[in-house]
């Protein structure tokens, strides 16, 4: 199975609205906010509001045209972007990798909680121009309740209105700012980097107003992570025609801060400021429908990470569900309640735009930093690209990046709360990954070709009971000639189970995000079989439905017998039996950790427990699985000596 990114890199005017409508939302409704709070409650003047223009400009220039734009969609990785597809890419050439793509991929995800109520409250709040006093929390709550409900329902039916709404509401952006510029054409001046340098230098806390700067392209990585919907030649041409639209917004916003004739903006919106009034209620309505398509491509955005963090074993497994027959579109449960509490949380705690302009931007400096990162290894170690250019690039978007990240750091007191949110899924991701790597170091694997004459006698030993006619195991091993050890003691300890053709099924995630593909080596003839499924990062594992197909494709070339017996045992029913065993583990109490392996070992058996079980995440049906417990003994406590004791007779 191939990447729809096959589909997506050829340019129409139907891939383009797409492209308008699935990565553009966040970055495309940044000027309902950006400008505002740049200026906030200071004195204007000339060198704050054209050089808070001109920093616009440059940072649109720098960090999205030029690192995203250009360099970071070089990153395809089978047509997918996005920071787990980027690590997917780099792995192999640095094993501290890890901690950077945990990094960035938390604050991505803590992003999904204050983008949509900053997006949807900006729009509503225009609504104040035209009704004073109307309150505006119940709304935005409602609007994004509703969004966050209709997602089990899927979202193909309004998607399709998505690029067409979107090319209103650039359109809108672009004809408001012209209309200003016409008036004001003096405001040109701006894109001359002077006065970015002027605002930085010479105005009394210039430097500090680079966090509200930033906001302008807070929705760069979506650029990277929505690769796959649309492909790099349509986001590139669409680019074009969004930036224009937005820089002459921002331009027009300017153009009117700098002749509306009062000292001080006094709360008011300067996006909607330049609006004609007969047109506010259409605009408020254009507005509101932009940033709930922004809002839903962060949501859905958020539902990709955590299905791509979990194939990578960064995430507990979790219920993932397919709401619709749209190729790549997923629902996850529990994700949409905690991404609709954080928003609502938010909304109730900063109560307006405003207030969350002064908390929103620092965790995707953060997540940006960390691309940067990686692109540094990728442009050095897949495109071989001269290391000294690329410690150019690295130093220039570091210093860019980092000057965000200091400016926004001073937003830390207006967001404390949130750094538990951010801090809990870094926990989360950093336990997960680490403590599954310690329990894999505890796996021991025995040679199945050693046992396969023993598990072939067992077969045809008519005196123990049939467990069942096809034992399916799970297991980890790459090798065609290995499995665990605890499934030799499963076949053998206690009870054998004795089956006519014993399966060893291997799920072998690959790099590339929609490999789907498998291969089969068979031990002993119609007894011993070992299976491998070879699925991508991104394709949710239906194992016991490839498994069937596996089946009916060796019987249909004659490579398999579906062993229908001789003795008669098969009379009554003549399909087959297949039972899958999962193998569970728990921590057995001979352990005697070290705090930190303690700590480590129960948090991860904590997580697990919360998450989804192992048949329902490989997808089994109950029905024909059966779980056993085998206990992990990671550092068995030190054997105590008993003194018997003499008694009375």
């Amino acid at each position: 199975m191939k990447s729809n990114s096959i589909h997506s890199n050829r340019i129409t005017i139907a891939s383009l609205l797409v492209a308008l409508g699935i990565i553009y939302g966040d970055i495309g409704t940044s000027p309902l906010y950006v400008l505002k709070a740049i200026v906030g409650e200071k004195q204007i003047d000339e060198v704050l509001v054209l050089g808070g223009v001109s920093c616009v400009f440059w940072t649109l220039v720098l960090q999205t045209s030029v690192k995203y734009i250009w360099l970071t969609l070089k990153a395809d990785n089978d047509g997918e972007g996005g920071i787990f597809s980027l690590y997917a890419l780099v792995r192999r050439y640095g094993k501290k990798l890890v901690i950077p793509t945990i990094l960035g991929a938390t604050t991505l995800l803590a992003d999904g909680i204050i983008t949509p109520p900053i997006s949807v409250a900006s729009a509503v709040e225009g609504l104040e121009a035209v009704m004073p006093g109307i309150p505006t929390v119940p709304i935005v709550i409602i609007i994004l309740s509703f969004l966050f409900f209709f997602q089990r329902f899927g979202t193909q039916n309004v998607g399709k209105a998505f690029g067409p709404v979107m090319v209103v509401w650039f359109t809108m952006l672009f004809v408001l700012g012209f209309s200003q510029i016409l008036h004001y054409p003096g405001v040109l001046k701006s894109l001359n980097p002077y006065y970015a340098y002027e605002l930085l230098a010479r105005y009394p806390g210039g430097f500090w107003l680079l966090g509200a700067v930033f906001l302008c392209t807070t929705g760069a990585e979506a650029l990277y992570s929505d690769l796959g919907h649309c492909g790099r030649k349509n986001i590139r041409i669409t680019w074009a025609f969004v930036k224009i639209c937005l820089l002459v917004n921002y331009l027009g916003q300017a153009a009117w801060i700098m002749h509306q004739g009062q000292p001080l903006l006094g709360g008011r919106n300067p996006f909607y400021e330049i609006m004609p009034h007969w047109f506010l209620i259409a605009g408020i309505i254009i507005a509101t429908g932009a940033t709930i398509i922004a809002s839903q491509a962060l949501i859905s955005g958020s539902y990709t990470l955590i299905s791509e963090a979990m194939n990578l074993n960064f995430w507990p497994r979790v219920t993932v569900k397919q709401p619709s027959n749209l190729k790549g579109q997923i629902y996850i449960p529990s994700v949409n309640t905690i991404l609709w509490i954080g928003c609502i949380g938010m909304i109730l705690y900063f109560r307006s735009s405003t207030h969350m302009e002064a908390a929103y931007g620092f965790s995707i400096t953060i997540t940006m930093m960390m691309t940067t990162l990686l692109l540094s290894y990728y442009l050095v170690y897949k495109l071989k690209w001269n290391k000294w250019l690329v410690a150019g690039i690295l130093i220039l978007f570091a210093t860019v990046e980092t000057s965000f990240f200091i400016a926004n750091v001073a937003k830390i007191k207006e967001r404390w709360m949130f750094l538990f949110f951010e801090l809990f899924i870094f926990l989360v991701m950093y336990i997960w990954y680490n403590a599954r790597k310690t329990n894999n170091r505890f796996t021991r694997f025995a040679d199945l070709g050693k046992y396969a004459p023993v598990i072939k006698e067992l077969s045809e030993d008519d005196q123990v009971p049939k467990f069942s006619t096809h034992l399916i195991y799970l297991t980890k091993a790459n090798s065609r000639h290995q499995v665990e050890e605890k499934i030799i003691n499963s076949i053998f300890a206690k009870k054998p189970k004795r089956a006519d053709v014993y399966w060893f099924v291997h799920i072998n995630r690959t790099e590339q995000p929609y490999t789907l593909t498998y291969d089969v080596s068979e031990l002993i003839d119609d007894k011993v079989i070992k299976v491998t499924i070879n699925a991508g990062f991104r394709v949710q594992p239906r194992t016991e439905i490839y498994f069937k197909k596996i089946v009916k494709d060796l019987v249909d070339k004659k490579e398999l017998s579906l062993h229908i017996r001789p003795d008669g045992s098969t009379r009554y029913n003549a399909e087959p039996d297949f039972k899958f065993i999962v193998i569970e583990k728990f921590l057995s109490v001979e352990n005697e950790f070290a705090f930190g392996e303690g700590i480590l070992l129960q948090s991860y058996f904590f997580l697990k427990g919360l998450g989804q079980s192992d048949e329902k995440a490989f997808g089994l049906d109950k029905s024909d699985v059966v779980i056993e417990d085998v206990p992990l003994v990671y550092h068995p406590a030190p054997v105590t000596e008993l003194t018997r004791v003499a008694g009375n007779t």
